[in-house]
């Protein structure tokens, strides 16, 4: 077997990071665009991360530049397995004890869209865009996330593919919706071994019953938000919906919270909010 040729190596302690993944990449070119596309998104930069900010070049024009071209082939030609960089990536975090995952932090699950014109790319319709509170065409992606409260960082990450790009619509069997996207990566976490004290979403998946229902049938604890107006099944004499059991909490004021219990949070920019 013809040994492996080194490729350019990155400054400490960047480069002892990077090794660790070289043996998931067949071919020199692909070690080296590795090494170019984690630099680049962990330089600062102007604008977004394209490839054209991720190589440093000129928008626009620099898309031609060697380096643009080399990080598109990486990127989108390319034969390496984004999961088993993933993977690998989530190995090093669980053997930190820095970043390793403990049963206080939480699984957060939520989706982001981004704008996307035309319809070649895979994925892309015209769907809700969380990014920017309205229907438009783009690319929605359903991920999970762990924190604590001193750090966080994304676990599993997976695209929602509407269902008119799909044959039969709904009806076909590759069709997923988020939340059901959502729980093939709660339990994608849980083969990796991933620790947390609760799973955390929104209402899109607080309101949906077929996402609690697995939730509650599996045993994990969970803390979800619901429409002020949703109706939850309950007996006759209690509360049946948020307002309700807000109302049973009677607030008069800083001095007599009655039932309710302050929370201090902390902002990056220092200030606090209660």
């Amino acid at each position: 077997m013809t040994p492996r040729q080194p490729c350019p190596a990155m400054p400490a302690p960047l480069e002892e990071y990077a090794v660790q993944f070289d043996d998931l990449f067949c071919h020199r070119a692909q070690r080296r665009s590795f090494r170019d596309y984690l630099q680049g998104l962990l330089l600062p930069r102007d604008r977004n991360k394209t490839l054209t900010a991720l190589a440093g070049t000129e928008p626009g024009v620099g898309a031609q530049a060697a380096a643009v071209q080399r990080l598109q082939s990486f990127v989108s030609e390319s034969t390496w397995e984004a999961t088993a960089v993933n993977q690998r990536r989530l190995e090093l975090l669980q053997a930190d004890s820095r970043t390793t995952t403990h049963e206080q932090g939480v699984l957060v699950i939520d989706d982001t869209g981004d704008r996307k014109s035309g319809k070649q790319t895979a994925h892309v319709g015209r769907q809700y865009l969380g990014s920017i509170g309205k229907i438009d065409n783009g690319l929605v992606v359903v991920s999970t996330l762990w924190a604590d409260e001193e750090r966080y960082y994304p676990l599993h990450a997976e695209p929602y593919t509407p269902a008119r790009r799909l044959p039969k619509g709904k009806a076909d069997a590759a069709f997923r919706t988020k939340p059901r996207i959502a729980l093939q990566l709660i339990e994608a976490a849980l083969k990796a071994g991933v620790l947390f004290r609760a799973i955390v979403a929104d209402s899109g998946y607080g309101a949906n019953p077929t996402f609690v229902g697995e939730l509650l049938e599996e045993g994990l604890p969970y803390v979800v938000s619901v429409k002020p107006s949703e109706g939850l099944w309950a007996p006759a004499d209690a509360v049946h919906t948020p307002q309700a059991a807000a109302a049973e909490l009677p607030w008069q004021g800083a001095a007599e919270p009655g039932r309710w219990i302050a929370v201090v949070r902390s902002f990056d920019d220092g200030h606090t909010e209660t």
